[in-house]
């Protein structure tokens, strides 16, 4: 009987790119306020937004342009011109568009782990958006199973390991996020995969686990393969 019989992906940088158009609407964002604040000022300013606002608007890019709207409006004490809101809005819906560029040995990898094992993308985020990403991926016949969810605890992964596997004992999780795809999962029970990515959110570090029987780190998607064939 196999020991490791489901494996949870996460979707954002570790199956495709994502953080990267964060970062260029952000540098986007300081053009539009050169003349109110110095980028890194704006910058911290953006991220306590958004770190207030996660418990208002979740994960993703709505929550993002909405932040950015916030901290517009706060760092010219409310003279913003409009025009700037305006640009701030067409920004966050050229995000929404851009297209899916998968990352190296993603299609490989999820080809060679699906006839033999469950693969169920778990994924935080915006229910629609995250939706697109998924079908434009060209990933998705690979997935036995796609949940989006609004945040990622221990308690997500035993739930959801229990749906659609043999439990989080059995599953194993592989993201770039220490916080939220490798900690909680091995908290769960599970084999927790880190699969750094040059550009992760400063909201999702966390310090490794090293000394966790079932932590794994890897520099991408190509090892993970001999890694659930030696778990067995």
């Amino acid at each position: 009987m196999q020991h490791l019989t489901t494996i949870g992906f996460d979707a954002d940088d570790t199956l495709w790119q994502n953080e990267q158009f964060f970062r260029m609407t952000q540098h986007h964002f300081a053009e539009l306020l050169a003349d109110f604040a110095a980028a890194d000022h704006l910058g911290e300013r953006l991220l306590e937004a958004e770190r207030r606002n996660l418990g208002h608007y979740g994960f993703g890019i709505k929550g993002f342009t909405l932040s950015m709207i916030e901290t517009a409006i706060e760092v010219t004490d409310g003279k913003v011109p409009s025009r700037v809101i305006a640009d701030i809005l067409d920004a966050g819906r050229e995000m929404l568009r851009h297209p899916v560029e998968t990352l190296p040995h993603a299609r490989e990898t999820l080809t060679e782990l699906a006839g033999s094992h469950r693969l169920v993308l778990i994924t935080k985020g915006d229910l629609f958006d995250q939706e697109r990403k998924v079908a434009a991926s060209g990933l998705g016949d690979l997935l036995d199973a796609v949940e989006i969810v609004s945040d990622k605890k221990a308690e997500t992964y035993r739930t959801l390991f229990a749906r659609h596997g043999d439990g989080p004992e059995r599953a194993m999780m592989v993201g770039n996020s220490l916080k939220s795809d490798v900690i909680p999962a091995i908290e769960a029970g599970g084999w927790g995969v880190l699969v750094p990515h040059d550009l992760t959110w400063e909201l999702e570090h966390a310090e490794a686990p090293r000394e966790a029987e079932r932590f794994h780190e890897m520099p991408t998607l190509a090892e993970l393969a001999a890694l659930v064939r030696d778990i067995g």
